[in-house]
């Protein structure tokens, strides 16, 4: 079964609709990450205008970094097998891609640093703490992306919103980083000794 999705039939289905709404309801009593993402793809696939798409990329910030806050102060991590977890992380972390893109490497340094610290993972959180270490060294956004990050994924999973494949094997870009590697870890254990 490979039918088209039509999208001007779409936007006129009356149950699609009504989904939608439900949804965006859903997403803002439970504060609900996973069915943001839910309704951005939906609304990216209707072609909706650009503030209704901020709008819900704002949503999906703000309602990450509440829970980071929260799983933080009970000294709890982000369970990557949990969607709603995994949407969380993945909502932080795109937020921090858009920062390093805007040059604002304090705050992607800092928010790559707090999901090395919030992800039960060990793979995904040793990706983030290279993130970090990359932005501590100064490379540019455009370094990154071009000179860092190998582009061909292998496999399609729940972490695939991550970059973690690099051009280097992960203990090569820890030794190259390994200043800054072990400013961020400095950086970690004091993190980890105020959340006891």
């Amino acid at each position: 079964m490979n039918e088209e999705i039509n999208i001007e039939e779409l936007k006129q289905n009356k149950e699609f609709l009504d989904f939608l709404q439900t949804l965006e309801k859903q997403m803002k009593e439970e504060a609900s990450v996973a069915k943001g993402y839910q309704l951005l793809d939906a609304k990216i696939l209707l072609g909706e205008n650009e503030d209704e798409i901020n709008d819900i990329f704002t949503f999906l910030v703000s309602a990450s970094f509440d829970k980071l806050s929260e799983n933080l102060a009970n000294n709890i991590k982000f369970d990557i097998k949990n969607s709603e977890d995994i949407a969380t992380a993945r909502a932080m972390y795109e937020h921090a891609i858009q920062l390093y893109s805007e040059d604002d490497k304090k705050g992607a340094k800092e928010l790559f640093l707090a999901l090395t610290h919030a992800v039960d993972d060990a793979d995904l959180s040793e990706s983030m703490l290279i993130h970090c270490a990359i932005v501590m060294a100064g490379y540019s956004f455009d370094e990154f992306i071009e000179n860092l990050v190998d582009s061909n994924m292998d496999t399609i999973s729940d972490t695939s919103y991550f970059i973690q494949n690099f051009t280097q094997p992960n203990d090569i870009l820890l030794a190259m980083l390994a200043k800054h590697v072990n400013e961020a870890k400095e950086t970690l254990k004091k993190l980890e000794g105020a959340g006891k």
